[in-house]
This record gives structure tokens, sequence and C-alpha cells, in this order.
């Protein structure tokens, strides 16, 4: 018999109970966020056509990183989700009628083919946000505004949002530095925080000279406060028109920001992917050294790849697992519930366990999570099985319960224990969840 390993493949988790309640509380309360603001949710399948995803990420991506394969079946070519967005870009060229601006949401799976390390894993969950439609910098303000509340929801404190725009790349690299495909560039510069410094020379060398790898890094050690970048920008490289309407945009978009403080304008920040075309922006946190927590841009040729017609897109993901990652490693995140149950009913004797049923059922209609014994335990397995799992509340239920038409309810938490009357128990246990 061959042997079969009880591990999933690298870069691929499994999920216990603990770290599936703290995901899907985090990821209710930012889908809350993103509400507030307006944003709708939408769903895509986790497969699309190769031709789908082909020529929208870059070349490196999409050779190395795109899991993709051939249907055996029917020969044609499929992969999984790299990301959202283009799936979004593709779902707004097939409906058509979309009201524009459209405002979506879209928390799902997405899969890619690197190498597993701290915080990069091969299935993940992205957490995006868009809009569709609008060209200005009202889009692009809220979208960071949302960033904003996410991070400070979860009470991060040393992060910064760094902020840049490709427009004012491609204007610096096209006419100051003579590059005309800036792109290999960007992937190279985009390495900065993976490789350092001196690790970005060495690549930048075998793409250009050594003089032009001198003035690359001299752009890109340009950052700081936003408005202070922006005027050193102004004055060395305005004249060029892609520079003077990527600095004119980032100006309008900081001045409707909800907190200057956390931005940081930063011109070595290049954002990886091929469809950016104007604002990019990404949050990182000082501790733990984890990358990116969210990252996205302005992306306003992608969806007229599939349309034949512009239609102007801005949007950022947001990374649960690192998020989960650095908030946990924070101890801003507790794993400490084990179970979504709130109650458990003991029973006592035989004909105690028979009428449990009942009285779960009564209080599973009145909206609380209730489990029972399902094994024929005895008394002191179900308490101990209960506390394992640490069940706040205890239902007791035996002969004398039975007889009086009452029951024993006991918070562990508190150590508080009362007998209560069958008709006075949904309220009791309602007060006794509120003390929690």
């Amino acid at each position: 018999m061959s042997f079969i390993s009880t591990k999933p493949p690298a870069g691929f988790r499994d999920f216990p109970p603990e770290l599936m309640l703290l995901r899907k509380k985090v990821i209710r309360r930012i889908e809350e966020v993103f509400e507030k603001y307006g944003y709708d949710p939408i769903d895509t399948p986790a497969l699309e056509y190769w031709n789908v995803l082909k020529g929208k990420y870059g070349e490196e991506a999409e050779k190395k990183l795109v899991w993709r394969f051939t249907d055996p079946w029917s020969g044609r070519e499929y992969a999984l989700r790299y990301d959202l967005t283009v799936p979004l870009a593709r779902f707004i060229a097939s409906k058509g009628d979309v009201p524009l601006p459209f405002k979506r949401y879209h928390i799902g799976l997405v899969w890619r083919h690197e190498e597993p390390q701290r915080g990069r894993y091969r299935e993940f969950y992205q957490c995006d946000v868009d809009v569709i439609g609008s060209p200005y910098p009202e889009a692009d303000a809220e979208i960071i505004n949302i960033i904003l509340e996410v991070m400070n929801l979860f009470n991060f404190e040393e992060y910064t949002i760094k902020v840049n725009d490709r427009r004012i790349l491609k204007g610096i690299f096209e006419e100051y530095l003579g590059i005309d495909e800036p792109y290999p560039v960007y992937v190279i510069i985009d390495k900065l925080d993976k490789i350092g410094l001196e690790g970005v020379r060495e690549q930048l060398r075998e793409k250009v000279s050594e003089e032009m790898t001198s003035k690359i890094e001299e752009v890109i050690s340009l950052r700081g406060r936003p408005f202070e970048v922006l005027e050193e920008v102004e004055e060395k490289f305005a004249s060029n028109q892609s520079v003077k309407i990527g600095v004119e945009h980032l100006r309008e978009i900081f001045e409707l920001i909800n907190d200057l403080s956390k931005i940081f304008l930063d011109l070595s920040m290049v954002r990886g992917l091929e469809y950016y075309t104007g604002p990019i922006f990404e949050t990182v946190v000082s501790k733990p050294r984890i990358g990116s927590l969210t990252g996205g841009g302005r992306y306003d040729e992608l969806i007229g790849m599939f349309l034949g017609r512009k239609i102007p897109a801005t949007g950022t993901t947001i990374g649960i697992e690192r998020l989960l990652d650095a908030g946990i490693e924070l101890g801003l995140f507790k794993l400490d519930r084990k179970t979504i149950t709130q109650i458990y009913i003991v029973s006592l004797t035989d004909k105690a366990r028979r009428e449990s049923w009942r009285l779960a059922r009564e209080l599973r209609d009145r909206g609380f999570k209730v489990s029972l014994d399902l094994s024929r335990h005895k008394q002191s397995k179900q308490r101990k099985y209960a506390q394992k799992l640490d069940i706040p509340i205890l239902i007791f239920l035996g002969e004398k319960e039975l007889k009086e038409n009452t029951v024993t309810v006991y918070s562990r938490r508190t150590g508080k224990r009362v007998v209560v009357s069958r008709n006075e128990l949904a309220d009791t246990l309602e007060n006794l969840l509120k003390e929690l």
C-alpha cells in the first residue's frame, strides 16, 4: 500500500475551528466597513479560461505563478483565479449594462504557484473593494479611506500606506531616463523589500548601464510626507505632462484623505502587476516583517481589454491571511474561541436525555447556539467535553428538574449557578450571555 500523506500540499493549509471562527469574524467586520461605504458583494468562479487571464499580469507572473492546465476531456486551457481584479473586469464586460459607478466588494480564494514563505501561501483569501466607472481622485481617496478604517478597526498602529502613481514613474522613466519600456524595470524595483537595495542594483545592471542604475536609484529614493515629496517631484520633473497629471491627481487624493499621518509618498513603490495605470497604494506594518497587508491602485485600461472601450477603475485588496498573521503576532487577535456553541445541555439520566432534545430545539428556535450529548456519555464525560471546547454555559437536566419543570444553569466564566423554570430560561440565558 502506497504512503498517503495526511499533510496538505506545500503552501496550502488546514484551518481548525478556532482559526476559522477568528477568520469569519474578521471578514464580517471588514464587510461591514465596505457596506457602510455603499459597496455590494459579488462572486465569480474559481476557474477561468486561460485566455481571460493571459496578457493581464505580466510575463513573470504568467509564466511562473498562474496555476493553469489543459482539461483532458475538452482540450480547453483553464486557470485558477490569480486575483479577483481580472475576473471583475470580465464580469463587468459580460454584463454590459451595469450602472456606473459600480461599487463592489469580493472576498474569495485565489491561487499562486510561488514558493511558500512567511505570509505567502499558494492558496489564500483576497478581500477586494473596487469602484468601476469613475476616473476621478474621489474614487481613489474613498478606497484609501476604507483601508485606513479597516486598519484602525483592528487597532493596528505602526502602519503606513505607501502611495505612488504609475504616470509619474512613466514620465520620469521615459523622458528623463530614456527608458521606453519601463515595466521590466518596475518588476525589479518591486522586489526591493524582498531582495534589498543591493539585490535590486544587481538585477538592474543586467538590464541597463551602471550610470542608468544610479539614476534609477536616485529617483526611487524620493519618499516622505505626501505634499513635501509632490513639491520635490514637481520641481524636478513637472515639465513632463504625464508627471504633471499624476502629481495633480495625487494632490487631489491627499486633500480628501481622512488621516494623512499614515500616508507616505514613495517613488520606489511600483506594484508588480502590469495592469496598473495611475495611483497605486499598499499598506505595510513596521512589525512583523510580513510584506504588504493591502495593495491596489487604478487600472483604467483593464476592462477595455475585454470590452473594447475604456472604463476607468480603481480598488484595493486586503490580504486576509497576512492581516490575521500580523494581528495574531501583535496580540491584536486572540485564538481563544474554540467553538461557536454557547450552551451545552448535560443530561443526567436516560429520560433527561430524551427531554434534552426537546429543550435544545426550543432554544435553537429562540436563536441560541446549542449542543448536546450525541454519544450517550455519562455526566462527567459530558462536562469534560464542554470544558475542552470552553462552552460558556451548561444546562443540567435530571430527574429533579424534569419533575419540577426547571433546569439548572451554570455559567462557567462567572461561576454563577441558578435554578430557573423553563418559562424563564430564555431570558436567563440572554442575561448570562451578556455578562460574558
